[in-house]
Parts: C-alpha cells; sequence; structure tokens
C-alpha cells in the first residue's frame, strides 16, 4: 500500500469566482490555486490524486471512468460552467504513472450559428469490440438528445459522433453493464415528463437499441440517473438519484426486462447522483453523498444483499460539494473511483477491497 498526495495548481482562479464573480479576473490572468489530492485515512486506500494539474477550463463535472487494454480512461464535461455553451466533453489516459493531459473529444457545435452544452459522459467497455463513449447534447437535461463514439485503440482516435436512435438517450449517468448472453443494458432516465428511470438494451454493441416502459411514474417518486448492480440467483437491482430524500431502489427478476415496484433505501440522498458495482467476490459497493441535503460527506458502502448498507471509507467530509461517483473494478480486482471535486478537478481514489 501506498499514500499519494500532489498539489495542483489551477490556472483559473475559481475559488476566488465563487466569492466575487462579477469582478473575477479572467481565466488568463488569475493566479493559480492550490490543491492538495489527500487521501483518505484507511487501510484499503492505495492512490489518491487528481486526474489533472492544470485545465484550460475552469469549471468540470460528471465524470466517468473505465478500463481499456491499454491502461484506465477517464472523461467529464468542462467548460465556463454546467449548462454553458462551450461546455465540452474531455478526456484523459492513464497509464502505469500518470494521466495524460486533458483533451476536449466533443463538443455541442450544430452550426456555425449554433452551439449548445455537452452533458454527462459515460465510458463503456464491452467484452468484445470497441470502448463506447456516450454523452448528450441539448441545452437542458429535459430537451437534450444522446450521442455516441466509439474507439478500437482505447481512446488514443475516436470515430465521429452519431446521434442515437430518437427515444434513446444512452446511459444517464452511470455505466452500462453487459449481462451473460452479451446484451448490453444500459441504465437511463427521463427528465421532460417528471423524472423517470428506464432501461435500454443493445444486441449488438450499441448499433440498435431497444427501450422499456418508466418503472416509476415521476410524480410519486421522482427518480433519475440508475446504476445497476448483479446477484448469484439472477436477479438484479437497481439505485437511483431521487428528490425523496433517499436512494432508491428497484428490483428485476428477469434480466432487466421488467422490474418490480421502485421504493426508497435507508439510505439518504440529497438529490445527486451515486454509482455502484457489484464486486468479483460477490459484495455491493456504493459511493454516495451520505446526507439529506448536501453533496458532503461522500461515502462508500458496502452490502451482501442489497438492503442492508455498511459505511466503509469516507472519500470526503470538508466542507465542499464532492460528489456525482463513478466507480469500476479493475482486472486486478482494485476499486477505481473518480468524482468532482468542488467543481475544479475530477478526483481519482483506488481501493483494495480485501481491505475494506
Amino acid at each position: 500500500m501506498f499514500r499519494h498526495r500532489c498539489c495542483i495548481f489551477l490556472a483559473g482562479g475559481w475559488l476566488f469566482v465563487l466569492a466575487v464573480a462579477a469582478c473575477a479576473e479572467s481565466p488568463a490572468t488569475a493566479k493559480p490555486q492550490h490543491f492538495e489530492a489527500v487521501a483518505p485515512d484507511h487501510p484499503a486506500v492505495v492512490l489518491a490524486e487528481f486526474v489533472f494539474d492544470l485545465a484550460p477550463f475552469p469549471q468540470c463535472h460528471a465524470s466517468t471512468i473505465v478500463e481499456t487494454a491499454g491502461g484506465l480512461a477517464a472523461a467529464w464535461f468542462g467548460g465556463t460552467h454546467e449548462k454553458h455553451p462551450d461546455v465540452g466533453i474531455w478526456f484523459a489516459r492513464r497509464g502505469q504513472e500518470k494521466w495524460t493531459p486533458p483533451r476536449e473529444l466533443f463538443n455541442g457545435v450544430v452550426s456555425p450559428q449554433k452551439r449548445y452544452p455537452t452533458w454527462n459522459p459515460v465510458l463503456f467497455q464491452p467484452r468484445q469490440g470497441p470502448l463506447l463513449l456516450f454523452y448528450k447534447v441539448g441545452p437542458t437535461p429535459d430537451e437534450w438528445w444522446g450521442m455516441l463514439a466509439t474507439s478500437t485503440d482505447g481512446g488514443k482516435s475516436w470515430t465521429k459522433a452519431r446521434r442515437l436512435p430518437q427515444g434513446i438517450l444512452g446511459p444517464a449517468k452511470n455505466k452500462p453493464v453487459q449481462l451473460p448472453g452479451g446484451d448490453i443494458l444500459s441504465p437511463s432516465s427521463r427528465e421532460d415528463n417528471g423524472w423517470r428511470v428506464y432501461f435500454e438494451r443493445s444486441s449488438d454493441l450499441g448499433k440498435t437499441w431497444q427501450a422499456t416502459e418508466p418503472i416509476n411514474d415521476g410524480k410519486t417518486i421522482e427518480a433519475i440517473q440508475p446504476s445497476i448492480l448483479f446477484y448469484s440467483d439472477g436477479r438484479l437491482q437497481t439505485l437511483c438519484r431521487s428528490k425523496q430524500k433517499r436512494i432508491m431502489q428497484a428490483w428485476s427478476n428477469d434480466v432487466g426486462k421488467t422490474w418490480g415496484e421502485m421504493t426508497p433505501t435507508e439510505l439518504p440522498n440529497p438529490n445527486s447522483g451515486t454509482d455502484a458495482v457489484t464486486l468479483a467476490d460477490g459484495r455491493q459497493l456504493l459511493v454516495f453523498n451520505d446526507s439529506e441535503k448536501a453533496r458532503t460527506p461522500l461515502t462508500v458502502a458496502l452490502s451482501r444483499d442489497g438492503r442492508q448498507w455498511s459505511r466503509v471509507v469516507v472519500l470526503e467530509d470538508a466542507p465542499g460539494k464532492y460528489s456525482y461517483p463513478a466507480v469500476i473494478q479493475a482486472r486486478d480486482r482494485l476499486v477505481h473511483i473518480t468524482y468532482t471535486w468542488n467543481r475544479v478537478r475530477i478526483k481519482h481514489v483506488v481501493l483494495d477491497p480485501q481491505r475494506l
């Protein structure tokens, strides 16, 4: 085990902008701010770092992480601020030692006169086939549409992004899963007529898709941004962000074709994104904001049955906003988590699940 600390310099003066936005310095003239990627105090923590040191954008959010044959890759959206037309999809790869400098892959330019913000990239590597990158384009989440690009070299180069079919948005925030039979099941949600969760399925590695009906009405329970967990008896569980101050759940007995009633879990939710993954040893690992109203603390919890959860690691508990986690387990069984760190950084934490 080793602990990793690094000093980060922000060319944008974002902390100063928060306090006095009306008279803030421009990114070109502002003095750099110093940030430190402090490792959580827990024996399971292998590494804590920021994905980038310097960035040409003042804000970032909604990261995603994946393992490819060549190592880790991450993406997020970055720009002036969320909803600003200059927000694009940014990307970096990690080798043995460090992350590559961030580069913008895609933006929301639709014509010489019109540019929309981009949103919520999601990386996914099927067992066979190219690396997939989903993201959204549009003025707001209730008007956005889904896009998909692919890479055959681990993210070094990408195809031109194509718009997903009418009625298909792609994963809302969290990664798809690949079912035992090979189908890709994508956790999605809509915000155009209440917050409603549904799922999209592809049997041909993302070329065509079929969508389920929403599994909640968007009124009694307002939920979005599901994640998907597996159980040894064949059931699937979804965990969702909600406006009801609780993480919501539903269960499927037919590999995601239909779902039971959505109900609250015992875990709080401040209307903020979560993510979860089924570990190789059968345990379920969840990353969430352990609060009904704040995006701090950011906590890791474990469960065997998906109903009773034990909090095992606090990733962040200082004042601020630490949110929108993404989590995977790599081939070496280490757990990788990325999340938004005060909207100015994407933080990467690695855990050894054998020490949880």
